[in-house]
């Protein structure tokens, strides 16, 4: 890559996206077909970029993300991705709210913390997931393995956690023949043995991280954990003739300056190199801010137009130097390749930890960490991840203006103009910000399909009031993970009902029908069917309360789609005085694409059009208008729409 291909970076991290695929599918291929795979993605996805590998590993197939904390998982939900969160290291109890409002899958390794989620979760009155993490000889994280037994029993006896899965780490993954992996897999299999023996069955047994996937496949269980591998690098020389794993990431920056000195000139802090004759230095803009270790300084090498060259003296924080006096062609402007493949020559991440004295696993960590990312994927350049991946806010600077500054600037940088962000920043920061206990719901795939009719005569001659109404026959879909087995379909006489639906988490969808009405009856207000992916879901019961009319829903089969994704799909059936030519539709959700669908054919509405306000980058709807017969709207299912964005359909009486 030339210069003028940097696109003026000063220096760029490449992640080659289809060799991350190509490492998973020698994961599939040692696993198997009945394993699932967790991703772990924790410090940024050892430095690749833990928003992007996460959506690529889901797309190939992951079960779950494995985070180091709450702030990571959370990172990766407001990036918008619904898939289970785990978090694989022992949480403090400070953790406890973020892990329930961005619904992430604690492990657990004390009663203690245990019985404090338990509390805060049945202020909620759900229940939540979670992992017991068993040390079984790593003396890390976990319960110890001798009282595992008496604690995962004490954790059972709690009603608001449900113990979704146990797992253990392997302390010497790595090497192939050391007994010690044996012991430990022993006495996580004794444990699993006497839970079986009394009854107790936990769905996800997970044991192996790369380490265990590469060297004992006789470990992998339900789950497998693998990290390092995925990036193409082996945990250690006795994995290499395991699988063919390539590396995912090249760490690349460019000469910015270029001298000739004579020979007895020093180069760098402190004179740690002297030129002996006549030398020629480039000069590159990485230091050990980039995480290019100060260790390396006068020991590391970089390749230019694929040849291998010294650095020479000290690594400075901002700035190295390399000796080229034997690359003649050298150029300001030349990419330099500080790890990865340039050429036939190729510099691993394993080469430099050898001579920074540390592992491969510190050096992607930290290398490049200053550096934007640029996803290569199908040998294209795609996605790019800029410098700064996230806003850290200090405790003392939360602030609500600190905060209105960072979250308008975004709105403003996003849409097409600043007042249209201003325009939209309002109400979108009260959605997703405004209330402590709300959570971030992200949809995708909205259709919203209105046909309105005339009643039949038969239902006229039954109901003779139906002669002044219209039937609207409403058809919901979406996409989006599943909070709760049981939940009510609200319908709301008022705004003050209506507001009180939204504050309930319980509440899947609702529905505002006028102050015309003292209250609803079921001829009103029908839900004709529910169905999650495609099956019906049983209708408990319906009633009236002092927030609106309520129809409860769940149980049964809805219990395994909880915390999964899934395709929601409600039929609602109403009235509509014919004295009233207005409909309106409103998103208060982020949703990725849309459908919607006025069908009046039949009917003797005229000059039905639409007034819509869609905020997001790309704010116009295609719209397909067939006279006489229906108005449709779309959004393509790669565009996000902000949550109060709607149309409001009209016609002339």
């Amino acid at each position: 890559m030339s210069n003028g291909e940097t696109k003026g970076y000063r220096s760029w991290v490449e992640i080659d996206l289809d060799n991350f695929r190509r490492n998973w599918g020698e994961i599939k291929r040692l696993t198997g077909p009945d394993t699932k795979v967790m991703q772990v993605v924790k410090a940024d996805a050892y430095g690749h970029g833990a928003i992007e590998i996460s959506n690529s590993a889901l797309k190939n197939g992951a079960a779950a993300l494995g985070v180091a904390n709450a702030d990571e998982g959370v990172q990766l939900r407001v990036g918008g991705i619904s898939a289970p969160i785990m978090i694989l290291s022992p949480s403090p109890l400070a953790e406890i709210d973020e892990i329930i409002k961005y619904n992430l899958t604690p492990s657990v390794s004390d009663i203690g913390f245990a019985r404090e989620l338990n509390r805060a979760m049945a202020k909620k009155g759900s229940v939540l997931p979670i992992h017991i993490e068993i040390d079984t000889g790593m003396g890390r994280g976990g319960t110890i393995h001798s009282e595992a037994f008496t604690t995962i029993t004490d954790i059972l006896s709690l009603p608001y956690l449900k113990v979704e899965g146990i797992f253990s780490h392997l302390a010497l993954s790595e090497v192939r023949d050391n007994q010690y992996n044996e012991e430990q897999w022993k006495r996580f299999y004794v444990l699993l043995q006497q839970l079986e023996d009394r009854g107790i069955i936990i769905p996800i047994k997970h044991f192996s991280n790369s380490g265990g996937v590469l060297n004992f496949p006789g470990f992998s269980l339900d789950m497998v954990r693998p990290g390092i591998m995925t990036y193409g690098i082996y945990p250690g020389p006795q994995a290499v003739d395991r699988a063919d794993l390539v590396p995912v990431m090249t760490f690349k920056t460019t000469v910015v300056l270029l001298k000739d000195f004579p020979g007895g000139y020093s180069i760098g802090y402190n004179r740690t190199y002297i030129t002996n004759k006549p030398t020629r230095i480039a000069t590159i803009p990485v230091g050990y801010g980039d995480g290019y270790g100060f260790i390396l300084s006068n020991q590391g090498e970089a390749l230019i137009r694929g040849i291998r060259a010294p650095i020479v003296g000290r690594v400075s924080m901002d700035m190295c130097t390399i000796d080229v006096s034997h690359i003649h062609d050298c150029r300001i402007g030349d990419e330099v390749v500080l790890m990865g493949r340039q050429g036939t020559e190729y510099i691993s991440a394993n080469e430099i930890a050898g001579k920074a004295q540390t592992i491969s696993y510190e050096i992607i960590c930290a290398l490049g960490k200053r550096a934007p990312r640029v996803f290569v994927n199908e040998g294209k350049e795609g996605a790019f991840e800029p410098r700064l991946r996230r806003v850290f806010i200090p405790d003392e600077e939360r602030s609500i203006r600190r905060i209105d500054n960072i979250i308008r600037s975004c709105f403003k940088a996003r849409a097409y103009s600043p007042e249209l962000g201003d325009a939209i920043y309002k109400e979108m920061f009260e959605t997703l910000f405004g209330k402590e206990n709300r959570q971030l719901e992200l949809r995708t795939g909205f259709k919203y399909n209105i046909h309105v009719s005339e009643f039949s005569p038969e239902e006229k001659a039954a109901d003779p009031t139906t002669e002044h109404y219209f039937k609207v026959t409403t058809r919901i879909e979406y996409s989006k993970t599943l909070r709760n087995k049981v939940f009510f379909i609200g319908c709301a006489l008022n705004n003050r009902q209506l507001s009180q639906m939204f504050e309930d988490e319980s509440c899947e969808y609702r529905w505002l029908l006028g102050s015309k009405y003292e209250e609803v009856k079921e001829s009103d207000f029908k839900v004709n069917h529910v169905r999650i992916d495609e099956n019906d879901v049983s209708v408990i019961k319906a009633e009236n309360t002092a927030r609106g009319y309520e129809i409860w829903c769940g149980g049964g089969s809805v219990e395994s789609k909880v915390r999964k994704q899934a395709r929601i799909q409600i039929e609602i059936e109403t009235k509509k005085f014919k004295t009233s030519n207005i409909f309106s539709v409103f998103l208060v959700y982020p949703t990725r694409g849309l459908e919607i669908s006025f069908n009046y054919g039949g009917t003797e509405l005229k000059n039905v059009r639409e007034i819509s306000f869609f905020a997001g980058k790309h704010p116009y709807p295609e719209i397909e208008h067939k006279k006489g017969d229906s108005l449709t709207l779309r959004i393509n299912n790669d565009e996000w729409i902000f949550p109060n964005s709607g149309v409001t359909f009209i016609w002339d009486l």
